[in-house]
């Protein structure tokens, strides 16, 4: 692998959702990955083959009995030469498998060691089991979002696994070793969803401190509440993202709609918001989706067409950029961001569980005997 982490070692204990995002982040920029996965079915998410696990891409795995003396023998032994450690078992699990930061930390001091959980390692609601939807419930998320006197709507698993979650262990990860190098000393990284989906909800905490939020949804500036901020209906009942926040946009948007100028002097006045939205949409529904995009390509106006998955990586600008890469015979998301001097190579396809036992405990020390050994006991696979 290339990329600004090359050299990077990471373990990761398999896990599903945000565990294993934060990792393919991780490996796409030149990290080396190893995925301590079960040696066992795990039942962990949705079994895809793994040309499709786009998540479990660009790492390496070792299938281990961690509840065996023996497997927990090489992981220890794995995590002695990691720079990272990534776990999203719920508090306690990894202690009691013999695999706690504690331990870890004995033994490799200038181990970070990452714990991806829900609602943390402490508090009321530590040991209890959740999902996304969850802890956005908690986090205020939710509540904001839906349609004007609807009820909440689930935005797929985005906001707490992967922004909340993922997207904030990876940035206490790099925090971390950033401070390794003045201290040389490593950490624990306690990333719990429910903290990260509250930190991303900061500019709504302000806006409903200054009196600038409305607790009903769609109501507001940013969640369909505004006219020139929603989605509307084209003719062919595709759909159009309209998001002429800045007058000089709204102005744009109005001249492209060929709607009466009279309008921008009223764009941030709510009780003009209904007739507004009903003028737009009515001019909108006069042509199909991909003429409107047509029509307003180019200018700034702020209006795209909404794509499906399907069409997302067609789109000009996706294929201008290459957003969007070939792994194993199947089209997914290209390593993001990029970087000027030290770009990430191309992705490779998701390993099979215990695909590369052998060669891994081989870096780890372990002799073509006991490699073997660890396999007709059962403590690796």
């Amino acid at each position: 692998m290339s990329g600004p982490l090359q050299g990077l070692r990471v373990l990761e204990l398999a896990s599903i959702g945000p565990g294993p995002m934060c990792a393919m982040l991780l490996a796409d920029l030149g990290a080396d990955v190893i995925r301590i996965d079960r040696t066992e079915a795990s039942g962990l998410g949705v079994p895809v083959p793994a040309r499709y696990d786009v998540h479990g891409r660009s790492r390496r795995s070792v299938a281990l009995d961690l509840k065996s003396a023996g497997g927990l023998d090489a992981a220890l032994r794995l995590a002695d030469r990691a720079d990272l450690l990534i776990e999203g078992y719920r508090p306690g699990v990894a202690e009691r498998l013999g695999l706690g930061p504690e331990v870890c930390a004995a033994r490799n001091p200038a181990l970070v060691y990452g714990r991806m959980t829900g609602y943390g390692q402490d508090g009321p609601l530590a040991p209890a089991a959740g999902h996304d939807l969850d802890y956005i419930a908690l986090s205020g998320a939710l509540h904001a979002i839906g349609p004007a006197g609807g009820k909440p709507v689930p935005p797929l698993n985005l906001v707490a696994d992967y922004g909340g979650g993922a997207l904030y262990l990876a940035f206490g990860l790099l925090a971390a070793l950033f401070e390794r190098q003045r201290s040389g000393r490593g950490q624990v990284v306690d990333a719990a969803m429910v903290d990260g989906v509250a930190s991303l909800m900061s500019l709504y905490q302000g806006l409903q401190g200054a009196g600038q939020w409305d607790d009903r949804r769609g109501a507001n500036l940013l969640d369909g509440g505004a006219p020139f901020y929603d989605t509307y209906a084209a003719a062919d009942g595709q759909h159009l993202a309209v998001a002429a926040l800045e007058p000089k946009f709204f102005a744009e948007l109005l001249d492209g709609l060929g709607l009466d100028a009279s309008w921008r002097a009223r764009q941030y006045d709510r009780r003009a918001w209904p007739a507004l939205r009903a003028a737009i949409a009515q001019v909108l529904g006069t042509r199909d989706r991909d003429a409107w995009a047509a029509h307003f390509a180019g200018s700034d106006a702020c209006v795209a067409p909404v794509l499906s998955l399907a069409e997302a990586p067609n789109h000009p600008h996706a294929r201008a950029r290459q957003a969007y890469v070939e792994v194993g015979g199947h089209l997914q998301p290209a390593p993001a961001p990029r970087f000027a001097r030290t770009p990430a190579g191309a992705p490779r396809p998701a390993p099979e569980p215990g695909a590369d036992t052998d060669a891994v405990l081989a870096e780890a020390g372990y002799t073509a005997e006991e490699i073997a050994a660890l396999r007709r006991s059962g403590d690796a696979r």
